[in-house]
């Protein structure tokens, strides 16, 4: 595969406010185990080997078990994942995959079992900036290293 083009070099500007976007999700005291998780599974979803290859370092460098991250793309059948990053993989997966899920009500009333609001809003920022992320590196087809 080769890259179709550099985003951060074309459009220097655009680039900069999502990288400043991902900053401030990441300031914005959201958790950062689930973050992680967050990221890598919208990342599997929409078929971002780029960022699938930079979440599993970071994860792993921020102490997430190994076994653990493999195992992100089948959670419900994992048992190493607890209720409330079920609830956070679940309105990933619901955000993620909007144009066919709606975001139902019920991933809605599950996110709020264990979130606050303002937890949810950082949720719902947090997981529009990787799937911005993840259309910025599939479409310019970058290549992991």
């Amino acid at each position: 595969m080769k890259q179709r083009l550099n985003v951060s070099a074309t459009t220097p500007s655009l680039y900069a406010a999502v990288f400043a976007l991902d900053t401030a999700v990441k300031q914005s005291g959201i958790d950062l185990n689930l973050l992680h998780l967050i990221k890598l599974r919208a990342s599997q979803i929409n078929g971002c080997a780029y960022c699938v290859d930079m979440h599993v370092k970071e994860s792993v460098a921020d102490g997430i078990p190994a076994q653990k991250l493999p195992l992100v793309s089948v959670w419900r059948e994992s048992p190493l994942f607890n209720e409330r990053e079920r609830a956070a993989l679940e309105w990933t997966e619901s955000l993620t995959l909007i144009s066919q899920t709606g975001a139902p009500d019920g991933a809605y009333d599950l996110v709020r079992q264990h979130f606050s609001e303002e937890q949810i809003a950082q949720l719902i920022v947090a997981i529009g900036t990787i799937n911005i992320w993840n259309r910025i590196a599939v479409s310019s087809r970058l290549v992991h290293r």
